[in-house]
């Protein structure tokens, strides 16, 4: 029995005898053990947690889901790392100076990194914006919201180009999202005729092109018309208003030509002119001496 109580009590004495040192803070044995053990269990609470977030919404996309559990994933780590400065005997408050300094370095030279990652969650939890999304922004970039991630979305253009947009864009500029809510839009295909043709006969073409489209919507509610918008130097100008589904708005550029098509073609059937720019040479009268040798 002597034995055994010898051997616990010299156990005891080298778990608890300072391995090193760093600073005030002495490193046992004892001290590393219930360290490892916190990572352990860190790393199983920031697993599950991770799992748990992925089952908390099933309608958020993939993308959105992976992101908020990734984060909820470092702020347990967080937690954790906390947890085990102060269980090795670190002093939180020595960490003041340091915090301090980190603060004032992502305040000049993070600046944008950081703003752009604020502003990719308050994408992801106001859901103004998804994967899928056909938006138009302030900086001329349109096309399809093809990924949101951290510091930047990225943006399929009709053209199969790939744009890095920083999140922050999203937030501070305007951007039209032509697929949010509503899943019927209207479009405008201006054209123009010349001058003296007859204004219900342009009508009549319009409306003939838009209905022999499939893309139209022609309901109670949406019909096709056409406006009379101004009177120009030329010729007189119109503007075409069909609407359409959502699902024809991720290629609005094919469907603005295929009007465009249809329209040229009903214009053509009725003779009525589309025109030319017109200018007009005007020449003064000038005294013209011609020499003649003799």
């Amino acid at each position: 029995m002597s034995f055994w109580h010898e051997l616990w009590k010299d156990t005891l004495m080298i778990g608890k005898d300072p391995l090193f040192s760093i600073g005030p803070s002495d490193f046992t044995l004892f001290r590393m053990l219930g360290l490892l053990l916190i990572i352990v269990v860190v790393m199983f609470v920031a697993k599950v947690t991770r799992r748990s977030v992925t089952k908390l919404n099933p309608d958020m996309s993939n993308h959105a889901v992976y992101l908020l559990s990734r984060l909820a994933g470092y702020f347990v780590w967080i937690i954790g790392v906390l947890v085990g400065l102060n269980f090795m005997g670190f002093e939180l408050s020595s960490f003041a100076f340091l915090g301090g300094a980190v603060g004032l370095g992502l305040g000049f030279g993070l600046q944008n990194i950081l703003s752009n990652f604020v502003a990719g969650i308050i994408i992801l939890f106001e859901k103004s914006l998804k994967v899928g999304d056909i938006v138009e922004l302030q900086s001329n970039v349109s096309g399809r919201v093809g990924e949101i991630n951290l510091r930047y979305t990225r943006i399929t253009t009709p053209d199969a180009i790939d744009i890095l947009v920083p999140n922050s864009e999203f937030i501070s500029a305007r951007v039209v999202n032509w697929t949010f809510a509503d899943p019927i839009r209207r479009i405008h295909v201006p054209f123009s005729a010349a001058y003296g043709t007859d204004k219900e006969l342009v009508k009549e073409a319009g409306i003939a092109a838009a209905l022999s489209l499939e893309t139209t919507i022609s309901d109670e509610a949406h019909q096709p018309t056409m406006w009379l918008v101004r009177m120009g130097d030329n010729a007189l100008e119109f503007e075409l208003l069909v609407w359409i589904n959502q699902d024809y708005v991720k290629n609005r550029g094919m469907v603005h030509a295929s009007y465009l098509w249809v329209l040229e073609t009903e214009l053509r059937k009725r003779g009525i002119e589309i025109p030319f720019p017109q200018r007009d040479l005007h020449l003064k009268d000038a005294k013209i001496t011609v020499k003649l040798d003799t």
